[in-house]
């Protein structure tokens, strides 16, 4: 565990040394100036839209972080050739999977927590308020949701470079919050080997819509059931794990030559 926490720091020294971080104080600012300014139809930033729109940017902010964060970790370990020393050392294949794991996932919750944390404000001094369980629900299964997406993007760069790894990151989780969703819609009027592809597309692509609480902080309907909240953060971690063994076994017996560039 001590080798897993190692490489997460290091993540988290890389971050910090990139201008990922100048990027997000960026996009915070940004963020604030258009929540502040908000004014659609003419309702001058009405707390509802503000609520609608803070909270997407966040989950839209933590996907597009979360997928470019995960994809590059490997590739550019492989690219500089730090991987030789990494390896070199009493640090196996699963640490140094586990250990990127949590450092990018780490890096992104963190990341959207100051999201959460800027909308509430925000909403605060117009007057609004968030149901602060429900809020804390949302949060944590966002967090959950990118710890999956973290683990796709590691799957995919263990096989490909950073942008085929990234770009097939950005199409399987879109593909799980936008389509996946519909597919019991679609399905109604599809038959013979579309119909069948749905499905199975329905039960191996994660549900993403089932971690995303944004109806129910914009609407105040509260908090879910804890026992349902509990079984989607259970699913999240299933999930989580699923992808990071998969990664596990992908890079498990890969071979690396000196010199060569992994994008």
């Amino acid at each position: 565990m001590t080798r897993i926490r190692t490489i997460a720091a290091i993540v988290w020294l890389e971050m910090l040394r990139r201008k990922d971080v100048y990027v997000l104080l960026l996009l915070l600012g940004v963020l604030l100036a258009v929540l502040v300014s908000l004014n659609i139809f003419g309702l001058g930033g009405a707390v509802g839209y503000v609520k609608d729109i803070g909270l997407l940017m966040a989950w839209v902010f933590g996907w597009v972080l979360a997928v470019s964060v995960s994809t590059r970790e490997l590739p550019q370990e492989e690219a500089r050739g730090t991987v030789f020393p990494l390896l070199s050392k009493p640090i196996g294949r699963f640490d140094l999977i586990a250990g990127k794991w949590l450092g990018c996932w780490s890096i992104v919750a963190a990341a959207t927590l100051l999201f959460y944390l800027l909308v509430a404000a925000v909403v605060a001094a117009k007057g609004g308020r968030f149901d602060l369980s429900a809020l804390l629900q949302g949060y944590i299964l966002q967090a959950a949701a990118v710890g999956v997406i973290v683990g796709i993007g590691l799957l995919f760069s263990t096989r490909l470079n950073r942008d085929a790894a990234g770009t097939l990151a950005y199409i399987v989780s879109a593909a799980s919050f936008l389509l996946v969703p519909r597919v019991p819609q679609f399905v109604v009027n599809a038959n013979g080997f579309s119909g069948t592809v749905m499905l199975v597309l329905y039960h191996l692509l994660p549900h993403f819509e089932l971690f995303d609480l944004r109806k129910r902080l914009v609407h105040d309907f509260g908090p879910v059931r804890w026992s349902i909240f509990g079984a989607v953060l259970a699913y999240g971690l299933l999930l989580t794990l699923l992808f990071v063994l998969l990664a596990w076994l992908a890079y498990r017996h890969k071979r690396f030559a000196r010199g060569e560039m992994a994008g």
